[in-house]
């Protein structure tokens, strides 16, 4: 017979989100943020397969700007570097490490990973026009009491309720 898988609770895991969330602030200045992260690696990726379109290219010029050490020395580039390393470390304590694809069973494999990477391109997208992610903009925006924060986290679940409709045939049978 298969364990039941146990996870944290959530009011507490959100309680401990505000916690690590106030503790930020407190120490950088700052909120959380991931999208500040990949996009680090991006303009790493094209200073090295591109230099010479970095270098033609006022977005690059001014992101390197902004981070003289270097692209990959932004906080945020440790912050999703513990997140992944956390994640891991709290896998192996659970003994929830594998790879599996997880999917209705009405769903064909190559579609469920299609439409994540659609998803995340989208989100990833959405997240340079808003000029961040949920992390950034929402948890972050609420924590100062953003009014822009506060709308953000409003369009996300809003967004979320209303096309759960339409998808949830993809997952229930």
């Amino acid at each position: 017979m298969k364990k039941k898988t146990e996870y944290m609770n959530p009011y507490l895991a959100g309680v401990l989100l505000g916690f690590v969330l106030l503790v930020t602030i407190y120490i950088t200045g700052r909120g959380l943020g991931a999208s500040g992260a990949m996009k680090s690696v991006a303009v790493t990726v094209v200073k090295s397969v591109a230099t010479e379109h970095y270098n033609d290219s006022a977005f690059y010029q001014d992101y390197a700007n902004e981070h003289p050490d270097g692209t990959m020395k932004s906080w945020l580039v440790f912050e999703v570097l513990g997140v992944i390393i956390g994640a891991f470390i709290s896998g192996v304590l659970s003994d929830r490490i594998g790879l599996k694809l997880e999917k209705g069973p009405g769903v064909r494999s190559i579609t469920r990973i299609g439409t994540a990477i659609l998803g995340g391109a989208l989100f990833g997208f959405g997240s340079q026009l808003g000029r961040g992610c949920t992390s950034g903009s929402a948890l972050s925006g609420m924590a100062v009491m953003s009014l822009g924060g506060i709308v953000t986290m409003f369009a996300i679940f809003g967004a979320a309720y209303a096309l759960a409709w339409f998808f949830k045939r993809l997952w229930l049978k």
